[in-house]
């Protein structure tokens, strides 16, 4: 019951889904040189007599599509394969042309799946019209002779070996004696939630065949696709004239911006009775109102100080509950324009995020400007380095000497172990936080399990390097409750573009140790450099204090890139693993200011393929997904995993201690206020002319219900 209920979660959160049985865009089993929109991550999961399948597919920018997907075959036991496909749109449909896409079907994977393809969609009416030529399984028994063999007669030759999977199979793309078409159609009447869908598949499914499966009666499927909701769709197939099949698909926008939080309701300070403020708040004191209504909005007073001769007020700021940061910078702005003394004209608010302090927004005090426009204010905004506070006068006596708690149910799973391809376990995580002097913070996380199916397996590690991670069944074994983490840390700026972090003690659930990380980050730039270092001793598999003999020192110098395009940002780490192998990480991600961060990344080092084992190399794909909106838990709640198609030993770095700060600190940095300014930081006051007494105009902007 658990296990289906873990599924279920994976695929029903959503957005519009057209997704094949094979997790692309595309009928039934063939792919259409159709897209998702821009940032639309899709779940499918599709069952039928010959094999069950789960997919997760990601528009990763506006013209390329990747999909990742776990397929089990059915015989006299499930037999599991892990493969890669990518689709690239060549061009858009227009009034004369298709729309065209080229894909590569297995392109990292053992080459079961293996197949290419070139295909072109063109809609007519309520029709979508699809035709493809394929390579490799797709070309079926062949239709003509390959046409690519005219360039160079390597293409005539295909490489259908079954490997450990992991690499490229360039000498098999788009190559084989023969190509085969294939092609369908899709109806949509209009205004019905369903779509009728038929296809010629040309595959003859040796592989499955081979495997006890029955072959293929007819080249023929059709099926009815069934909008559930606009996230979610149903689609049953009757496959090949011979078989049933059903897909389940559900989707996300990982773009879209979440609803504006409310303006909070506030009162002006001459109204709130002296009984309802903490008796250590003085309602005739700046700092205590404007701290008031600031921990009552989701955002944090750090510190602020006024500089009277300037007419000018420098707040820090953190961030508690709003996902978007600049609409934490929006109530920041009016909450400080409502508390602070009438002389002062200018607003000088430093970005705190995660310890570290990132730049500093300048804006002219909103109720002094109000015959202007929203738009004109918003254009007087500026970002500049953050510079040292001269004129801090006050510190929220919060931030030391105080003992913080959390706690919350979570799931440990570990997925594509082919004797069951979900392990999991459901914990109870009390998490602890205690803020010491000179900004040291004391963090822990004790698991309490609740069940778990850990027990059940029997694979053991095979690996020849040394067991860094493959021994992780031993812990969710022998230590199913235990110490997480349990570790001191230091987080800060050295200056206003080199950022630092320092800790020591048990750092995650299979090492302890001690390390740092610096950053250098100049001001506007796309580009930052980091250096990380740790000497780590793997823990006691019982996840005590205890420690086995196995230790080693690891390091990374990291470059870091925010590109213009598509918020895709890349980061290479090159240094030594956990392993004492040497080599390089590449990660690739999109990140967005609404919390959500989808990348892929892939490690190769000095290792062999022979020697890394099943995977050849080290890959996967990582996802921070906000909840906050969805669970209405006014925080900035944010689910982080990871998911590796096999967890071998090359290649393997601490979790969340090597290469983090720039991560961490992503949904603040400069461009993600330049990119959220349509958010209107002054939305919340009017653009009509300036009331006769700034105390009316409160009155009438922050009035209760």
């Amino acid at each position: 019951m658990l296990k289906r209920t873990i599924y279920f979660l994976l695929v029903v959160i959503s957005f519009p889904s057209i997704s094949s049985d094979f997790g692309v865009t595309g009928l039934i089993d063939i792919p259409t040189a159709r897209m998702s929109t821009d940032g639309n991550l899709r779940t499918t999961i599709a069952v039928n007599s010959r094999y069950k399948s789960t997919a997760l597919t990601y528009q990763g920018t506006p013209w390329l599509e990747a999909t990742f997907r776990y397929t089990g075959f059915k015989s006299s036991a499930y037999t599991y394969d892990r493969n890669w496909e990518v689709k690239a749109r060549l061009w858009e449909e227009t009034e004369s042309l298709p729309q065209v896409a080229v894909g590569i079907r297995d392109l990292v994977g053992t080459g079961l799946w293996g197949a290419e393809y070139i295909v072109a969609s063109k809609q007519i009416g309520n029709f979508d019209l699809t035709l493809g030529m394929g390579w490799g399984r797709l070309a079926g028994d062949g239709d003509i002779n390959n046409p690519l063999v005219h360039i160079s007669e390597g293409f005539a030759n295909r490489d259908n070996s079954v490997e450990l999977g992991g690499t490229l199979s360039t000498n098999a793309f788009f190559s084989g004696e023969k190509v085969g078409f294939f092609g369908g159609l899709n109806y949509t009447p209009t205004s019905l939630p369903i779509s009728f869908v038929l296809e010629y598949n040309p595959d003859q499914y040796t592989s499955e065949v081979n495997r006890g499966a029955v072959e293929p009666k007819s080249a023929i499927s059709a099926g009815v696709k069934w909008e559930l909701t606009p996230d979610t769709s149903l689609t049953f197939s009757h496959k090949h004239q011979q078989e049933w099949g059903v897909n389940l698909s559900s989707s996300f926008d990982t773009k879209t911006l979440p609803m504006k939080p409310k303006k909070p309701i506030f009162t002006s300070s001459a109204n709130i009775p002296e009984k309802a403020l903490p008796s250590q708040l003085n309602k005739n004191r700046w700092y205590d109102m404007l701290l008031y209504d600031v921990e009552r909005s989701g955002i944090l007073l750090l510190e602020a100080g006024i500089n009277d001769q300037n007419k000018t007020a420098t707040i820090v700021m953190g961030n508690k509950n709003y996902m978007v940061w600049a609409d934490a910078l929006a109530s920041m702005i009016d909450l400080a324009d409502l508390n602070l003394p009438p002389n002062i004209e200018t607003l000088n608010i430093v970005i705190e995020e995660q310890g570290y302090q990132l730049q500093t927004i300048t804006v002219n005090r909103s109720s002094n400007n109000y015959s202007q426009s929203r738009a004109i204010l918003a254009q007087k905004i500026e970002i500049s380095p953050v510079n040292p506070l001269r004129d801090i006068q006050h510190k929220t006596n919060f931030r030391t000497n105080n003992i913080f708690f959390n706690y919350n149910l979570a799931f440990r799973t570990q997925l594509f172990d082919p004797d069951d391809p979900l392990r999991y376990q459901l914990f109870a995580k009390l998490g602890m936080s205690y803020q010491l002097e000179n900004d040291w913070l004391l963090r822990g996380v004790y698991a309490q399990n609740i069940t778990h199916n850990f027990d059940e397996s029997t694979r053991g590690a095979s690996s020849v390097l040394p067991h860094v991670r493959t021994d992780i069944l031993k812990y969710l074994q022998q230590g199913e409750s235990g110490l997480d983490s349990f570790f001191l840390e230091k987080r800060g700026n050295l200056s206003h573009n080199i950022y630092y972090r320092m800790y020591g003690g048990i750092l995650e659930t299979m090492y302890s140790g001690v390390g740092g990380e610096v950053v250098y980050h100049p001001f506007q730039s796309r580009f930052a450099y980091g250096l990380s270092a740790n000497f780590v001793r793997q823990r006691d598999y019982d996840r005590s204090l205890s420690l086995l003999e196995y230790d080693t020192a690891t390091g990374f110098a990291s470059i870091y890139y925010a590109s213009p395009f598509h918020n895709l940002d890349f980061a290479v780490h090159a240094g030594k693993y956990l392993a004492k192998d040497a080599g390089a990480t590449l990660e690739v991600r999109r990140t967005f200011n609404n919390g959500w961060m989808v990348g892929l990344w892939a490690t190769k080092t000095d290792v062999s393929s022979e020697d890394f084992g099943e995977g050849s190399f080290d890959k996967g794909m990582y996802f921070s997904i906000p909840f906050s909106e969805k669970l209405r838990s006014g925080r900035r709640d944010t689910l982080k995993t990871a998911i590796r198609p096999i967890q071998r030993d090359g290649g393997q770095r601490l979790e969340d201690f090597s290469g983090n700060i720039w991560w961490d600190t992503r949904n603040a940095s400069y461009d993600a206020f330049i990119k959220t300014t349509s958010r209107e930081f002054f939305a919340g006051f009017s653009t009509k002319k300036k009331s006769n007494t700034k105390q009316n105009l409160f009155k009438k902007y922050y009035k209760e219900k």
